[in-house]
């Protein structure tokens, strides 16, 4: 019998043996590997699909539960926000030039006229009608200390925004032609003009935190995934400066003839620096008008009384003492 399994029918046997427990090893691992298996695959799409129907559910019930909770507030929103689209998206745009980029920033701007004039309004009347009655007791005077505190209140606020909005520009203005060496030096380094924005606003921000805002503004988009000619239109219209609209206009151009951006970039950036010295020397030639005009409400009006003074102190004398002698 050794000698049966020792000759050529043992290998035989030995080889059937083996091939038989890799076939049970290759079973149990197709039994235990289901990924291929489409039973299993739509059993995972199912179970995926309810969990994200779940989750789906479960948004949209928080989303009723938030306005639910502002339903008291929105009927307010016609007194704090324009009802025409015109008249909103130019005051959104204002916001925007001004540097408040919230969403409800229109809406919070109105919010804040109407408290601080009702706020002074009432503080008013406090002081009209309870704490100093006794001085105001003309009916001019009342109305004029009612109104105005309330005036004041309202338009103050709207003050302060053309204030900031006239400072964010007159800042951009004064950093743009330095924005733009920074910006051809990066592309002549060999960077792309999306790197050059973004390195621009990372250097610039701390001398020109409104410029470096705004070409930040250009840099995030641009990731993102827009195009870049729609941002750099969205960053003309945020600006409303004429030198940043010429800017676009020229990358758009050599973006869309394919032209060199940094011949481009140069001739553009020379031209914003002659602009800026021809800034310069308007200002100071404007200069000496105003120091004249200075000079003489502040120094005429003395110099005539000292010179014709004693002249007429004397010639008012002499018609005294005539008087005196003919009476």
């Amino acid at each position: 019998m050794f000698d049966m399994f020792s000759g050529g029918f043992g290998t035989i046997m030995l080889l059937g043996v083996a091939g038989l427990v890799l076939v049970a090893i290759a079973g149990l691992a197709a039994l235990r590997d289901t990924s291929d298996d489409p039973m299993s695959k739509l059993k995972e799409q199912t179970q995926s699909a309810g969990r994200a129907s779940k989750r789906a559910e479960a948004n949209k019930a928080l989303r009723r539960k938030e306005s639910a909770g502002f339903a008291g507030l929105e009927k307010y929103a016609k007194f704090l926000e324009p009802e025409n689209e015109k008249e909103l998206s130019a005051a959104r745009q204002r916001m925007i030039q001004a540097g408040y980029h919230g969403k409800h920033a229109v809406r919070d701007f109105q919010a804040l006229q109407f408290i601080l004039a009702v706020g002074m309004l009432l503080a008013s009347l406090l002081v009209v009608f309870v704490l100093l009655p006794e001085k105001f007791e003309s009916m001019p005077m009342r109305a004029a200390a009612l109104v105005l505190p309330m005036l004041v209140g309202y338009y103050g606020p709207r003050r302060w925004i053309e204030r900031r909005v006239e400072a964010r520009k007159e800042e951009i203005i004064s950093g743009f032609p330095d924005a733009l060496d920074m910006m051809l030096i990066c592309v002549e380094a060999g960077q792309s003009l999306d790197q050059s924005i973004q390195r621009v606003s990372q250097e610039i921000g701390a001398t020109y935190p409104a410029l470096g805002e705004e070409l930040g503004t250009v840099s995030e988009q641009v990731k993102a995934g827009r195009e870049r000619s729609e941002v750099l239109k969205d960053l003309a219209k945020r600006c409303d400066i004429s030198d940043i609209t010429s800017f676009t206009t020229v990358m758009i151009q050599a973006a869309a003839y394919g032209t060199s951006i940094t011949d481009a970039l140069r001739v553009f950036a020379a031209e914003m620096r002659d602009k800026r010295i021809m800034r310069a020397e308007e200002k100071a030639n404007i200069l000496p008008t105003k120091m004249t005009l200075g000079t003489m409400m502040f120094t005429v009006p003395p110099l005539l009384i000292i010179l014709i003074g004693p002249s007429v102190v004397g010639i008012m004398t002499e018609l005294s003492g005539s008087n005196i002698t003919g009476m």
